[in-house]
């Protein structure tokens, strides 16, 4: 028996969540860089996530403008739903690196490296040359792997940051199991094809392979001089 579009893709992503498993714990080791790679986190993760809405208006609109039948009709409802959910929670990563002494600048004025570009544009090329379902193997490995409940605890005290640095990640602690459930009643819901559910997948075990070098390159890169946020740069 075939199994459902969502037991298919976790059963697809439970083979390959170590190498994600791995790479994030390398980049929230123990030791004294811990601070540093927090700080490159937000960073990081503040050009991932700020594209996220775009991602799901974007697809929405792809949706919308194909004939209407019963794969994007209610995708493109999922998406505009979505979208507001995720509103402005690139501004959350903005107020833990405040605390943490960043200033909005560090976050917002770099353009974004290469490995960013990678992970993020792969979902528009889908989603303008393909199909927009692909995007929602995108959202299930980033929503499918939430930071674990006591991490920000361990954080703040391995790091001696102030608690209120790590909101961002106690936040989606808490969020993303629910988005996760949302996800796999849509696509057991959706009638998707062949091409569809192999468009899903193919993003899917693309964004882990492309979110693990994220971690790995966090992890790894040296650490840059720190400033306070008053201080001239």
């Amino acid at each position: 028996m075939t199994p459902s579009a969502a037991t298919g893709l976790r059963l697809e992503l439970a083979l390959v969540q170590p190498v994600l498993r791995t790479a994030a714990a390398g980049m929230w080791r123990s030791d004294a860089g811990l601070g540093d790679r927090y700080r490159r986190y937000l960073r990081t993760m503040h050009q991932v996530i700020r594209a996220s809405v775009p991602l799901m208006e974007r697809a929405a609109q792809r949706c919308e403008a194909l004939p209407p039948d019963p794969v994007v009709t209610p995708l493109a409802r999922y998406l505009r739903a979505h979208a507001e959910e995720e509103r402005g929670h690139d501004d959350w990563l903005l107020t833990d690196a405040a605390v943490t002494g960043m200033a909005p600048g560090d976050l917002t004025g770099p353009g974004p490296p290469a490995h960013v570009a990678a992970l993020v544009g792969a979902q528009y090329y889908w989603i303008e040359h393909g199909h927009p379902v692909a995007l929602l193997g995108y959202i299930a490995v980033l929503e499918g792997n939430a930071p674990a409940p006591g991490l920000a605890g361990r954080l703040a005290r391995e790091t001696g940051l102030p608690g209120s640095a790590f909101g961002t990640v106690r936040l989606h602690a808490g969020l993303d199991g629910g988005h996760s459930d949302d996800l796999d009643r849509l696509l057991d819901g959706l009638p998707l094809d062949e091409a569809q559910r192999s468009a899903v997948s193919v993003s899917a075990l693309y964004t882990v392979a492309a979110l693990a070098e994220l971690f790995d390159r966090i992890a790894e890169a040296p650490a840059a001089p720190h400033r306070p946020s008053g201080e001239p740069r």
